[in-house]
């Protein structure tokens, strides 16, 4: 399955890593230089939650940002629990 919230459509994205050495000029060096350039994926924070989607209790894949938003309506607590049997 997809990396992709339900909520907000967030999933992952392509970019770069730059490596660079030197001194900042502010600092008092050169320069910083650029010695190499690597792509790699930002992922999103995905969690499985159970959702009330439609009056129904689904499972589907938020992000933590959209869960802490309060986009995510989680479903009631069961209290229900079985009665004791009398001896």
């Amino acid at each position: 399955m997809s990396r992709v919230c339900y909520f907000t459509g967030k999933r992952t994205v392509a970019g770069r890593k730059i490596a660079r050495k030197g001194k900042a000029k502010y600092l008092g060096g050169v320069g910083r230089k650029t010695t190499g350039i690597t792509k790699r994926k930002f992922k999103p924070n995905i969690q499985k939650v159970r959702a009330l989607i439609d009056g129904k209790v689904v499972r589907v894949k938020a992000s933590a940002k959209a869960i802490s938003n309060g986009l995510v309506v989680k479903p009631v607590k069961r209290t229900w629990k079985p009665e004791q049997a009398t001896a």
